[in-house]
């Protein structure tokens, strides 16, 4: 089933039944068969509609950004600005995209060839619910330009989300059959993969649902592209603004009400910067991100997705604390109704914690200590995860070296994880497998068809 819950209120607002099975193999059907048709028109003509798209994605922002509040509880101007990224990214594969999958000359010992870049079919993609829009956007916009087709399975509390995304595209040029989102459910995911005519599969969410999709994939030998958890590090080195520093922290822990992957989750902070800045984020958290009503631009604090959500990271937060983490703010579920967590600051989290390698996925920052440089690195890297990291100081050498050593499929220096259209995005270990966005983006379901002349 899919609903439409506002979590601010708790207010279930609509119910969606599930395609049927007919339904599904109906749409796996026609994203077949839209393939052999949109294949053959020219990159140009399918850039020209990619363009078009981000221009009504842009108009649409408001309207967009209101679905992503009602459904998942976003702030109206986060998902104001989850629209602008969105519109960035097929900006950049409707003029970049052509020239990266143009033909490319290779110079062989006894003669030459030409590498041939093509698409290989229609792809499922199985989308989250925490950006609505951006996570479809960077598996969609540059397979659209590749050639390839796409059966949209979205998540099953943002059917509104799903349906808007397909208005968008159908509207700016993109066949009905080329992109056809399918209100499925989980149990059919493994035998549409299944399905000889599906060629592919992008997932973004959980460890746990990607181990699920990577096993189907893998026995019947389609590409996989997995974008998966992470329990990202910020290691602060040195700062000759230790409240900026702490702000920005802040700013990167609670975006989207802590439910970004990619974003700060373990924050390191060398011994002499600790004890101070420990204290002024836990001020910060405490007294800027107070609960309220994501409508309003105002407001700092929204609730999380829906309140089994919040409920599992208020668990989490007990656990820690039954297990011996310190708690410095917050760390309560707020009375009323809604799925509203305060903004919580952890300290003195160990290795025998669960806190300690699991992701909590809310508005939760766990801060620890580190005596060098040396082992500041060793606590970023102890870690199942290996999706982003950030590291702050004022020595570009020592940020290097630093980055360097850290195992992580994306670093940032002095700023945290985010996302441009130009950069590939990805990570390692359980972080999971391939790259969306930048040159590498188009890449994943693309065959290099190898042609001697």
């Amino acid at each position: 089933m899919y609903t439409v819950t506002n979590p601010a209120t708790g207010e279930r607002i609509e119910e969606i039944g599930n395609a049927t099975d007919e339904e599904v193999r109906a749409a796996i059907e026609r994203v077949h068969r839209g393939y052999g048709s949109w294949r053959l028109r020219p990159v140009a003509e399918r850039a020209a509609i990619v363009a078009r798209a981000a221009e009504l994605f842009a108009e649409r922002a408001d309207e967009l950004a209101a679905i992503m509040t009602l459904e998942m509880g976003k702030r109206i101007n986060e998902g104001r600005g989850e629209v602008g990224i969105v519109v960035d990214i097929f900006n950049y594969y409707a003029e970049h995209g052509p020239e990266l999958i143009a033909d490319e000359s290779l110079a062989l010992r006894g003669g030459a060839a030409v590498i041939r870049k093509e698409p290989i079919g229609a792809l499922l993609g199985v989308m989250p619910w925490n950006f609505p829009c951006y996570q479809v956007a960077r598996f969609v916009a540059p397979n659209l330009v590749l050639g390839n087709t796409i059966l949209l399975k979205h998540a099953s509390i943002c059917p509104r989300s799903a349906a808007a995304i397909e208005r968008i595209l159908h509207d700016a040029g993109v066949p009905e059959d080329a992109y056809v989102n399918v209100f499925a459910s989980s149990r059919q995911v493994p035998w549409m993969l299944e399905d000889a005519r599906i060629q592919g599969v992008s997932l973004t969410g959980s460890e746990q649902a990607g181990i699920s999709v990577a096993a189907e994939a893998g026995r019947n030998l389609k590409r996989c592209v997995l974008e998966l958890g992470g329990s990202d590090p910020l290691i602060v080195l040195d700062t000759d603004d230790i409240e900026t520093t702490v702000n920005t922290v802040a700013t990167a822990r609670m975006r989207n009400c802590g439910q970004s992957c990619n974003a700060p989750k373990r924050m390191i902070v060398l011994s002499e910067l600790y004890d101070e800045f420990v204290d002024r984020l836990t001020k910060r958290v405490a007294d800027f991100y107070q609960p309220g009503d994501p409508a309003d631009p105002a407001t700092k604090l929204p609730p999380l997705a829906s309140v089994a959500a919040a409920d599992e990271v208020a668990a989490q937060v007990e656990t820690a604390i039954r297990q011996g983490a310190t708690l410095r703010t917050g760390g309560h579920r707020v009375d009323g109704p809604g799925a509203y967590l305060e903004a919580t600051v952890l300290t003195d989290v160990t290795p025998e914690m669960d806190a300690y390698r699991e992701e909590i996925f809310g508005p939760v920052v766990l801060v620890f200590r580190a005596g060098t440089e040396e082992e500041a690195i060793a606590i970023a890297n102890d870690s199942p995860f290996g999706l982003g990291a950030s590291v702050f100081g004022t020595d570009p050498a020592r940020l290097r070296r630093v980055a360097d050593r850290i195992e992580a499929g994306m670093v940032y220096f002095n700023k945290s994880g985010g996302s441009e259209a130009d950069l590939p995005f990805g990570g390692i270990k359980r972080s999971g497998m391939g790259r969306e966005l930048g040159a590498l983006g188009i890449e994943e379901f693309m065959n290099k068809k190898s042609i001697r002349l």
